[in-house]
């Protein structure tokens, strides 16, 4: 097999940070890691950097519905090709293909179409798709938010059981309302069939929240966004996510969804363990202002923010790299944390991290090359080289 050596990075591996370090790269996978590579390199590809530069696993965007054009509601390969093959450049390895509510035949064709990607199409060179986010139908009408009201229905176990079967059991995780009917038995079943049951588009108060988490939810989509507000006389699903330490929270940190003093705040009470960072992006991502559609609907995009005729916000346009950058701005936190919510915490959600997540012997080989400023200087996805920054200088030999 093709063997890579990755050298002269500090070397950000599962159990330890490693100065000086390498990472020996043997086909689809990481062979070796340790300090000052020593050994002959006859045989090998290198990529020798200057001893300033971070390697960190791959990002992993668990609530992505398109970029460049492409959205994972189109039917066909082509859309999630252009998204496979846009991501690593902002430094995403791997991602949930995410659905919008729509019609039951449009959403059967999004999750045939994504599970067939997954079997056939998916290679190594271009970010993994690792199965797909159902965001609806089975929300609440009073907290759409960009998704379709007309679509929205009831959870309905026997619904998702054709549409897993349908998928090939590549669904996830799911998004639902647990205080509508039906949605403490979907969340109940979610969690028996390695599911990840994620609250949201909710108006639960507080005790709907935690017979929602006592049925098998553990995860929160788009924290703040999308779900009843913290009141100083009903916590709402935001005051009990953030008490609740079983629950894994997703935030949009593009410094538009939510405000740079509520993203601390949320940090603060989650901490690093308890945040998973997304993009939730759109089709839009990549490219110019203008007019695009998002699951029926039209979405305006001007200056970084995707809306809506009325003004709701519709998604983002955000990218995993500047979300990285953002969070570390807003909330004072670490590379290391960073690592923790792009990486391991979603690899752990839809329980993928006995392969995903981080840099390890025997674990994929998604990897990161950053240079002091954080910039992408290289990503890599499943042992090959998938974007490098040009000019960069690195080739390798």
């Amino acid at each position: 097999m093709d063997m890579l050596l990755i050298k002269n990075v500090t070397v950000h591996a599962e159990e330890e940070t490693i100065p000086n370090g390498y990472v020996l790269i043997d086909g689809e996978r990481i062979a070796e890691t340790g300090r000052e590579w020593k050994k002959d390199v006859s045989g090998l590809r290198v990529l020798e950097f200057t001893g300033k530069e971070q390697l960190i696993p791959g990002m992993i965007d668990l609530h992505i519905h398109g970029a460049g054009g492409a959205d994972v509601m189109d039917t066909g390969k082509e859309a999630l090709d252009t998204m496979t093959s846009l991501l690593p450049e902002e430094g995403t390895t791997s991602f949930l293909a995410t659905t919008m509510t729509g019609s039951k035949e449009n959403i059967e064709k999004a999750i045939q179409n994504a599970g067939e990607y997954m079997r056939v199409h998916g290679k190594p060179g271009s970010a993994e798709v690792l199965g797909i986010h159902l965001e609806g139908p089975f929300l609440s009408p009073k907290r759409a938010g960009a998704q379709h009201p007309g679509h929205i229905i009831e959870p309905d176990t026997e619904l998702f059981k054709r549409w897993q079967e349908l998928s090939r059991n590549a669904i996830r995780l799911v998004t639902l309302a647990p205080e509508r009917p039906g949605g403490l038995e979907l969340a109940a079943y979610l969690k028996r069939n390695g599911v990840t049951a994620s609250i949201g588009h909710s108006d639960a108060n507080h005790e709907e929240v935690l017979a929602g988490v006592e049925a098998g939810i553990t995860h929160a989509t788009h924290l703040y966004n999308g779900m009843s507000p913290l009141h100083h006389r009903e916590p709402g699903v935001v005051g009990s996510v953030l008490l609740d330490d079983r629950i894994t929270a997703e935030m949009i940190v593009d410094g538009v969804h939510i405000s740079p003093p509520m993203v601390k705040l949320a940090y603060r009470n989650k901490g690093c363990e308890k945040v998973v960072l997304i993009t939730d992006a759109m089709r839009a991502k990549c490219l110019s202002n203008g007019t695009y559609d998002l699951g029926g609907q039209d979405v305006d995009v001007k200056d970084g923010k995707a809306t809506l005729k009325d003004g709701t916000l519709a998604g983002s346009i955000l990218r995993m790299r500047d979300a990285a950058s953002n969070m570390m701005a807003f909330a004072g936190c670490t590379i290391e944390d960073i690592i923790q919510m792009t990486a391991v915490n979603p690899a752990r959600q839809i329980g993928a991290y006995s392969r995903k997540g981080s840099i390890r012997s025997g674990k994929d080989a998604d990897l990161v090359v950053l240079d002091s400023d954080h910039n992408i200087l290289l990503t890599i996805c499943r042992g090959k080289i998938s974007f490098q920054k040009e000019g960069d200088g690195h080739a390798a030999d």
